[in-house]
């Protein structure tokens, strides 16, 4: 197979292209359906990259994936596991594109939160509805002898 492309999304505007050297892709035998075959194919694939090494990223964006992808990384290996099809061809492409996937969405820059206000009507919805428990809580108490 070819270079991964990831394409372009919000903190990769131009896509990556992460080169075929840099991918490692083991194959192994897959648990499931298959029948005699099964015992015989290496259908299952793992895909790894590793994200501090590879030029596809830059600096910025290398530090946002290792941040995100920190619960799924071993060191800063990435591994994709695929297993569903029955075809060795069919697992790689699904591992190459759930690795795009996570690349795109792992590169994604934060959004900073806008400050906003309340509404006057909010506002007074919320006081209005303190005065009313209070008022609840105030009947419940015992009367005050006098």
């Amino acid at each position: 197979m070819d270079d991964l492309h990831v394409f372009p999304g919000p903190g990769a505007p131009h896509g990556l292209r992460v080169p075929q050297a840099e991918l490692d892709e083991q194959f192994s035998r897959a648990s499931g359906p298959g029948g005699q075959g099964v015992n015989t194919t290496d259908s299952r694939v793992q895909l790894s990259l590793d994200l501090a090494t590879t030029t596809a990223l830059t600096e910025e964006q290398r530090q946002r994936a290792l941040h995100r992808l920190a619960s799924r990384l071993t060191g800063t290996m990435l591994t994709i596991s695929a297993s569903e099809h029955r075809s060795q061809r069919r697992n790689r492409a699904t591992a190459r594109q759930r690795l795009a996937a996570l690349l795109r969405d792992a590169v994604v820059p934060e959004t900073a939160r806008r400050a906003t206000r309340p509404t006057r009507a909010s506002g007074r919805r919320r006081l209005e509805a303190k005065r009313r428990r209070s008022e609840t809580k105030q009947h419940r108490r015992r009367p005050h002898p006098e």
